[in-house]
């Protein structure tokens, strides 16, 4: 008995000491004792480009409160983007591209892939740029010239999207190699045939986990972010014509809660009513009983200013008077505004 005892006593001290009883320290909490080293410095006659932050923390790019609120606001409505079709091509004017749900990072390599597949070699492809220029290619329906394509793949409109264009470029066989590009597709019909086959490649995926870690930065800056100042109105800053512009709030001002009821591009403004409440959050009885009358007319409670601002657009909402909002209430509807252009 004795014997069964002193076992139990070893077998409990192994357990609660770890592997220190055997002289083998326990490192399992060293991380709590961690300390922050300087970083690596190479000598200004070395090359250091390749050195950086392997895994680097992004700063938080829009404000959900202001900054003296004691209140937590409650969390923002998901995008009603999130859940619509992957892939789709979109137009306005004469400028068409690809929209995707997913990053640029992710989209770089399944990018690449699609155009291995099809027999379309690569030329050229910078990351940090978010370009791939393809070879001069030859067509059987057409003897007398050759072509390649750019694509420009950049950040979306949407948060966590990317926009694909397609640009093309002929010449006459055997011309020089090293023609400029143009401003313009010369073949439209041949831009439109390769904005659909890569569409067509992304969205028969089915796997989407590769990333490419050295295209974390690809296609430069968002194109849309809510600027938040504090001796000024927060507003959403545009990087796009104001044609571009106009119809994405256009697209969101109909949308996550938002009801356009009379807008005037000429004056640059939208008349909207904001009442919180999603068209798919109703409930099995509100059909019967809580049902809107098709005659209701909706309450103007709020304009959305949309201006040209040299470069750029922007956008601020204030109230029917035009007066401004209360900065919380404003940074809560550009929120909602921005997560749902397109």
């Amino acid at each position: 008995m004795k014997r069964i005892v002193f076992g139990l006593s070893i077998c409990l001290i192994v357990s609660t000491t770890g592997c220190g009883w055997f002289g083998i320290r326990d490192r399992s909490s060293d991380y709590l004792r961690a300390q922050e080293t300087q970083p690596t410095v190479v000598p200004a006659e070395m090359n250091s480009a390749n050195l950086g932050q392997i895994y680097p923390i992004p700063q938080i790019a829009t404000e959900a409160v202001t900054e003296d609120s004691a209140e937590i606001p409650r969390p923002q409505p998901v995008s009603v983007n999130t859940f619509e079709q992957l892939v789709k091509i979109q137009s306005i004017d004469d400028q068409r591209w690809i929209l995707v749900n997913s990053a640029p990072s992710e989209l770089w390599p399944r990018i690449r892939n699609a155009l291995n597949r099809n027999g379309i070699p690569t030329a050229r492809a910078v990351g940090s740029e978010g370009i791939i220029e393809t070879i001069w290619l030859s067509y059987t329906s057409d003897e007398d010239n050759e072509h390649r394509f750019r694509l420009s793949i950049t950040p979306g409109v949407q948060p966590d999207s990317t926009e694909i264009f397609a640009l093309h470029q002929q010449q006459v066989r055997g011309a020089d190699a090293d023609a400029s590009w143009p401003q313009k597709s010369l073949s439209e019909t041949l831009e439109r045939d390769m904005l659909s086959l890569v569409a067509n490649e992304l969205a028969a995926e089915s796997d989407y986990a590769s990333v490419s870690l050295l295209a974390q930065e690809i296609g430069g800056d968002s194109k849309v972010e809510v600027v938040s100042l504090e001796v000024a109105d927060p507003y959403i800053m545009i990087k796009l014509a104001f044609g571009r512009s106009w119809a994405s709030i256009d697209y969101s001002a109909s949308r996550g809660g938002f009801t356009t009821v009379d807008k005037n591009r000429d004056e640059g403004v939208f008349l909207v009513n904001y009442s919180g409440q999603l068209a798919d959050d109703e409930g099995f009885f509100d059909g019967w009983f809580g049902e809107r009358p098709e005659d209701e007319i909706l309450k103007v409670n709020y304009h959305i200013l949309v201006q040209a601002v040299g470069a750029n657009v922007e956008v601020r909402v204030v109230s029917p008077e035009g007066e401004s909002l209360d900065r919380a209430e404003s940074l809560k509807l550009l929120n909602i505004l921005r997560g749902n252009m397109s």
